[in-house]
């Protein structure tokens, strides 16, 4: 019976440590950047349902940041202290939206100016009152995008900041490296024309071309001072461009509490 019940114990661990990397070292600094794309329930029928985080997983998240001494910042503010105009504070933490969805409206917007933190959305410029036109109605519902009146009352109270996703939310691989300019620098133009502020933050539509030595070269070019990636992991605070694009940290509508602390303090939670 106890070579049996010592078994099952072995099988249990073995099971965890394949799921989850609570044996990896504890990520000791960094800038942990969550990224998220929707807040609500996922429409009946999505084949994208762990891009979906529920509002009450998303309160949750945001009381684990605050216990856990978090403070949210924008790229401003990093790019500020990088200049040395403001120090970062102790355990620094950016909070993206991919996309652009009216979600981040409804739900995140009320829950973060409620938990006193903030957030950055990259937007789809040509989507902005409009539909998620990258995706096939036919095997992904459209969902309704942020419309300007929204994104400048988000960055009016000071709770959100904005940065380029692209215009159209292209695969950046697939186009000519003209097309990656035009996707990367018009998108800058027009946002800083749109919201009076400069664009610094840049995040790869699909993570695509992030690692591509001509694709990001062209991005770079376009003036932004932070792109992102999608690649799972914790990226230092000070951050050398030249390492590569920064790391985000997916947070997904099947994880709980405990993937988020691992996210948080390991750099991911899966292997």
């Amino acid at each position: 019976m106890i070579v049996e019940l010592a078994g099952v114990g072995a099988a249990i661990a073995a099971g965890a440590s394949a799921r989850w990397n609570w044996w990896r070292s504890v990520v000791r600094a960094g800038m942990p950047t969550l990224m998220y794309h929707k807040i609500g329930e996922a429409p009946p029928g999505s084949k994208l349902r762990k891009l979906w985080v529920t509002a009450e997983d998303f309160r949750k998240q945001l009381a684990y940041l605050k216990k856990n001494g978090f403070a949210s910042i924008t790229f401003a503010e990093w790019r500020d202290a990088e200049k040395g105009l403001k120090p970062l504070p102790e355990k620094p933490v950016l909070i993206t939206f991919d996309d652009g969805y009216m979600n981040n409206y409804d739900a995140a917007y009320p829950l973060l100016r409620e938990a006193g933190m903030k957030g950055c959305v990259f937007l789809v410029y040509e989507t902005v009152d409009g539909h998620n036109a990258w995706h096939d109605p036919k095997t992904e519902p459209w969902l309704k995008m942020l419309t300007w009146t929204q994104i400048k009352e988000m960055q009016d109270s000071g709770v959100f900041e904005f940065g380029s996703h692209t215009m159209r939310h292209r695969n950046l691989l697939k186009l000519s490296l003209e097309e990656v300019r035009w996707e990367a620098s018009e998108s800058k133009r027009r946002l800083e024309d749109k919201l009076g502020r400069e664009q610094v933050g840049f995040a790869y539509p699909y993570g695509s071309g992030a690692y591509d030595p001509e694709v990001r070269a062209a991005v770079r070019a376009a003036g932004y001072r932070f792109d992102f990636g999608i690649k799972q992991g914790i990226s230092p605070s000070l951050w050398d461009p030249e390492s590569g694009p920064l790391k985000r940290l997916l947070v997904r509508g099947d994880d709980g509490m405990y993937d988020f602390h691992l996210n948080m303090t390991r750099g991911r939670a899966r292997l």
